[in-house]
């Protein structure tokens, strides 16, 4: 709903006005509003399944109790309350053909709740880039303990909730306002919130996400170089000495003989082979715990790392075209937009909310076991072998 701005005084920018649903069109209106029905109670079933089953999964497995999944569950907290609180009287909208009938201090919180929801959501992306970006440049600083996640999560939502205020402080209270269409009415707000929910976090994001995995990638490019220096040099020849020229070795007998290892095949304490030592304990120096925890934390991040860039990528497809022709349509009062561009692109912002369960479902092996675990009957039938006489 997020698209009835004041971008044009006729209803352009703002939706289809009362004058679409004149019984003119009875037939077309009938057919649009059924499919507009049809197509919104799927979407918020969808959206309200989705989201709440990663809510209820992250909570109830502790293998998933990450920081960057606090972040993916205030994502879908923001996608859930949409489907509650916006989506519902955006269908109703569209099933009229636009037209707005019910009240407008109604129309003005739908309009709040949609503003802070949609800049919720991006801002929860933008948090995450910079938790990422925090934990793989200065993993030394980064603390699990989840207090800067929380943090975050709290300014994203207040930033959020800051950026929908003026529109139930009386901005929308417009002269001459049109109560059959419900929209946002004050152009220079229209460019405010377009600016503050998207122009200005998206390439913050994206700078981010860049710098973090160039981090990644310095990262493993000298984690492969300290792994190469630590290899043995290869006696020159056609193969390795004969086993009889090996001096004996303090593990005894029963020692291995070396073969192409990445390790010498020497023994650590009570005379243990050091193949079968961890690699984090080969370093000719003891590790800190500093240095033990920085290699656990760059590891798990890589790995969480995977499925952030499809979700950013799905948000950025889904909602870039809305926010064009939103404020588009603010700062040239001369353009012309046609009403079903408005009504299509609004439409696919909101089909994001259903896409990211699915995203998660597809590329993250955690959630995707998770999803089957809790999707599974608790109980089986029993099997042929099993089956009493």
């Amino acid at each position: 709903m997020g698209n009835r701005s004041a971008a044009d005084a006729g209803g352009l920018l703002a939706g289809r006005g009362p004058g679409t649903g004149t019984p003119g069109s009875g037939a077309a209106l009938g057919a649009a509003g059924a499919a507009a029905l049809v197509g919104g109670v799927l979407l918020i079933g969808v959206v309200l399944a989705g989201n709440s089953l990663v809510c209820v999964s992250v909570a109830s497995e502790r293998s998933l109790q990450t920081p960057t999944n606090y972040f993916i569950v205030s994502l879908a907290a923001a996608d859930l309350l949409l489907a509650l609180l916006v989506l519902p009287l955006f269908v109703y909208s569209e099933v009229h053909g636009g037209t707005w009938l019910l009240s407008p201090r109604l129309c003005d919180a739908l309009m709040a709740m949609d503003v802070m929801l949609c800049t919720a959501s991006i801002f929860n992306l933008c948090a995450i880039s910079v938790d990422r970006f925090v934990a793989v440049t200065v993993p030394l600083r980064y603390h699990r303990q989840g207090r800067r996640q929380l943090l975050l999560i709290g300014a994203t939502w207040l930033l959020s909730a800051a950026v929908a205020a003026p529109v139930l402080c009386g901005l929308n209270d417009a002269r001459g306002r049109d109560p059959a269409v419900c929209r946002l009415e004050d152009r220079d707000y229209v460019v405010y919130s377009s600016v503050c929910s998207f122009f200005l976090p998206c390439p913050l994001m994206l700078l981010l996400y860049w710098a973090t995995f160039r981090g990644l990638r310095r990262w493993g490019a000298a984690r492969r170089a300290k792994l190469h220096a630590r290899a043995p040099r290869r006696p020159s020849g056609p193969g390795p000495p004969p086993a009889s020229s090996l001096p004996p070795g303090p593990c005894g007998p029963d020692c291995p003989v070396p073969g192409p290892v990445l390790h010498r095949v020497s023994c650590g304490p009570g005379g243990q082979p050091l193949d079968a030592i961890p690699e984090a304990e080969l370093s000719p120096q003891p590790l800190t715990q500093a240095h033990q925890r920085r290699a656990k934390i760059t590891s798990r991040e890589r790995k969480a790392m995977r499925v952030l860039p499809v979700v950013v990528g799905a948000f950025l497809v889904c909602w870039t075209p809305f926010f064009v022709v939103h404020i588009t349509g603010a700062l040239c009062r001369a353009c012309f937009v046609p009403p079903r561009l408005v009504s299509a692109v609004t439409w696919l912002g909101y089909v994001n909310s259903a896409l990211n369960p699915l995203i998660y479902t597809v590329f993250n092996t955690e959630f995707r076991s998770v999803f089957r675990k809790a999707l599974r009957p608790s109980g089986r039938a029993p099997g042929p072998c099993c089956a009493s006489d």
